[in-house]
């Protein structure tokens, strides 16, 4: 096995290690959020979401084609795709390895724990939706990945971005783009207004866990893996 497969086996099982202890814990963290969504099928849940359908109809006008524009940016293949250019940009551009595990990290956990939670629930989509949608509906998965994987951009961007102009523009930027999203979901009647409301609750919960963990686990990994690319390094090819 030569060094590099080395290297290549040790940051593997290093992503493997980091994503299963972020998600076990990230399961945790949204187990208050459980208990409280039982509260989503009460009698005033239903009156807030029928009004939440006429609202986001007054406030977003006639149906009109940058709705759905809007909504994709949450759509498990644009995130994906999305991640996978910043994975590259952190590894080939900034050479932040620990950030190109961050990513992967918190897309994937909160795309997985979108769907436990769907499953958990198995509350169906609302009827007659503008346009077609597969899968259950509580929580929003759209909202869900777009406040995890946006919010992340949000830190992102407040870490590393120097001017202060600049950096408040992108993260204005994006949470708009998240309310949109959230907005987009209900106005297209693919989604309730508590279901919306759930994900970002969930996403944020999920992004809350993971960063603060990760770090964690980064300070008390570059140690032993500092040690470990020595010692590869020593022995012959």
């Amino acid at each position: 096995m030569t060094r590099h497969l080395r290297r290549l086996r040790a940051i593997i099982i290093l992503f493997l290690t980091e994503f299963a202890v972020t998600l076990v814990l990230g399961i945790a963290g949204v187990v208050g959020f459980l208990a409280l969504g039982r509260e989503v099928f009460d009698r005033d849940a239903a009156t807030f979401d029928a009004a939440a359908f006429q609202w986001t109809r007054q406030l977003l006008g006639p149906r009109q084609q940058w709705v759905e524009a809007v909504t994709f940016f949450a759509s498990r293949y644009f995130i994906m795709a999305a991640a996978f250019l910043l994975i590259n940009w952190f590894l080939l551009v900034r050479k932040h390895r620990w950030n190109s595990l961050l990513v992967p990290v918190v897309a994937l956990g909160s795309i997985t724990l979108n769907l436990a939670l769907k499953q958990f629930y198995q509350r169906p989509r609302p009827l007659l939706p503008l346009v077609s949608a597969s899968g259950l509906s509580f929580p929003s998965g759209h909202a869900m990945i777009s406040a995890s994987f946006y919010g992340l951009l949000i830190y992102l961007a407040y870490t590393y971005i120097r001017r202060a102009g600049w950096r408040w523009l992108l993260i204005g930027g994006l949470v708009l783009l998240i309310a949109l999203i959230g907005l987009t979901r209900i106005y297209l009647r693919v989604h309730y207004a508590t279901d919306v409301l759930a994900g970002f609750t969930a996403g944020l919960v999920w992004l809350i866990v993971a960063i603060p963990l990760l770090k964690q686990l980064e300070i008390r990994a570059r140690r032993p893996l500092k040690i470990q690319a020595q010692a590869v390094e020593k022995q012959p090819e």
